[in-house]
């Protein structure tokens, strides 16, 4: 429990709800309710072992915290979650409806489990393990199996380091759904692309092969889809959309708008994450290992403005 003022507000609620909920508990010593309430919150509190932090706000000395938040009774707890109010209630509410409140909104064991696997297989990735940075995502997902943003992490991760089947495996359940989201048709389009690598023989053709056959015929789709798809592998990814485009003027039907799919998969590998708010500056290099046009390091507003010309040449070329 912490006493909170307008002075450790900042860095004990805001700042401290990016990484783990803050429950801001207004109240005064003259409440009742108050009073009832405030020990069944620090039980809770330390029941719930850290997966919550509980701030007490004495709406007396510290009115203009309470002005702030328009507190119009008391007591009133407000769930803060990444720097904003999520949810909340006014009352002294039971034992059993609190923890109603807390389980709908708090991460559960096994999502704070995964939590810590992802950010030990951050620190192996940040030390160059990355066998024991995959095992460690791997860990994660099992841990908490309904977890979009590890799966699409440790399918990355397998792909970019070359454990295709294993990526395969994993990447199959988000694939099993209606719609397919984005992002995991974007890893399916690059597992395609390594795969074809792997096991057709053009695979192992020299880029000269390729253009010898486009030089013949431009509209020999097969070869330049077969060279995208080499590029791609190769993480060249300027040289793959130049090549898909190509074909996508000419035909945008070809091979039902396979072309088209791939670009826009590529697109969508090379647009940066969303960082989050307490999250470090990440480097050109993904965890997955694709690099804008085989460069170690990009700018990320040169990745940007490189997407946002694709997507206008895309645009232009399907009107």
């Amino acid at each position: 429990m912490i006493d909170i003022t307008t002075e450790n507000f900042e860095v004990e609620v805001i700042h401290a709800s990016l990484t783990t909920p803050v429950l801001v508990d207004f109240w005064a010593p003259w409440c009742g309710p108050c009073k009832s309430l405030g020990p069944v919150l620090e039980k809770l509190e330390v029941d719930y072992g850290g997966r919550f932090i509980l701030a007490k706000v004495n709406s007396d000395e510290q009115q203009e915290l309470a002005g702030a938040f328009g507190i119009r009774s008391i007591p009133t707890c407000v769930l803060m979650v990444e720097g904003k109010p999520l949810d909340g209630f006014m009352g002294a509410l039971p034992e059993g409806q609190l923890r109603d409140f807390l389980d709908k909104h708090l991460p559960s064991d096994d999502q704070l489990q995964a939590e810590a696997e992802v950010e030990q297989a951050q620190e192996h990735l940040e030390s160059g393990d990355v066998d024991a940075a995959l095992a460690r995502m791997a860990q994660a997902l099992a841990a908490d199996a309904d977890n979009d943003e590890i799966r699409f992490d440790l399918v990355k991760l397998q792909i970019g380091t070359g454990h295709l089947d294993e990526a395969a495996a994993t990447l199959a359940p988000a694939l099993a759904r209606i719609p397919v989201a984005l992002r995991f048709e974007a890893l399916q389009q690059w597992l395609n692309a390594l795969e074809f690598v792997s096991n057709d023989e053009r695979g192992g053709w020299p880029l000269e092969k390729f253009d010898a056959l486009i030089a013949a015929n431009k509209r020999d789709f097969e070869a330049r889809f077969a060279k995208a798809r080499v590029l791609m592998a190769a993480n060249e990814w300027v040289g793959a959309l130049d090549e898909l485009l190509e074909i996508i003027m000419r035909d945008k039907k070809w091979d039902e708008e396979a072309p088209r799919k791939t670009f826009i998969a590529i697109l969508e590998l090379l647009t940066p994450p969303k960082a989050k708010a307490d999250a470090p500056e990440l480097s050109g290099k993904t965890a997955g290992g694709i690099e804008l046009a085989g460069h170690a390091a990009v700018e990320q507003d040169e990745q940007a403005a490189l997407i946002s010309a694709y997507r206008r040449k895309l645009s232009m070329a399907l009107n």
